[in-house]
């Protein structure tokens, strides 16, 4: 890699800003179950971009964090992922890998330079350790991580109302999407689909992108500078 920077691609809960500043920052969101240490290096993101991605995300397994069924990226889906990208520095990048996957923040991702060559990488056998490389963008590569496993390989599980509605809240907030897009995008989603009441999901929508306030932004360290 010539450049200490890296696009990181939120798919999930991360889509909303002030969720990605407990992952750098430290802190719980409203909501949420847990705790994040946050990053070595805490400053927010230097921009950030809204995204699409070849492919479709999936709900599966037991958040810890939400309760629910979790976001996974699958590039063999048929579709495209509304996503976020995020301008970090590798280190950043690697602490957030490493709170996605129950790791303690601090060590930098030996494998980074691999994902990019390759387009993919698994760290680990768990949920979140496979790592993507989707491309890049003005020379930076785009990176994401998901499950080593596809969408047909697992049951799906519904996510939980306050996960949704957070992820609702970034499509807003990063494509600009209308309730009623966001709405039609997420119940076609394996996982929410058949398993959500229409009704039940649209309220929940509404609700997260009619108040912006619907995840305060921690503290997230001084600005980059420049």
């Amino acid at each position: 890699m010539s450049s200490d920077l890296v696009w990181y691609v939120a798919y999930g809960s991360n889509l909303h800003a002030a969720r990605l500043g407990c992952y750098l920052g430290g802190g719980r969101p409203p909501g949420g179950l847990r705790t994040y240490p946050g990053c070595r290096d805490r400053r927010p993101p230097r921009r950030s971009v809204p995204v699409l991605l070849p492919g479709g995300i999936y709900f599966t397994g037991e958040s810890r964090a939400w309760t629910g069924g979790m976001a996974f990226y699958d590039p063999e889906l048929p579709g495209t992922v509304a996503a976020r990208a995020y301008l970090l520095t590798a280190g950043q990048f690697a602490d957030v890998a490493a709170q996605e996957m129950y790791r303690p923040p601090g060590a930098d991702l030996a494998l980074l330079a691999a994902a990019v060559e390759r387009g993919a990488v698994t760290l680990g056998p768990g949920r979140y350790e496979t790592l993507v490389c989707a491309g890049d963008r003005e020379g930076y590569p785009l990176l994401t991580f998901t499950a080593p496993w596809r969408a047909g390989d697992v049951p799906w599980n519904p996510p939980a109302a306050a996960y949704l509605g957070v992820l609702a809240a970034g499509l807003a907030e990063s494509h600009g999407w209308t309730a009623d897009r966001i709405v039609e995008y997420l119940a076609a989603r394996p996982g929410v689909a058949g398993r959500w009441d229409p009704a039940a999901l649209t309220e929940t929508v509404r609700c997260a992108t009619a108040r912006p306030d619907v995840d305060p932004a921690p503290p997230a360290g001084p600005p980059w500078p420049g």
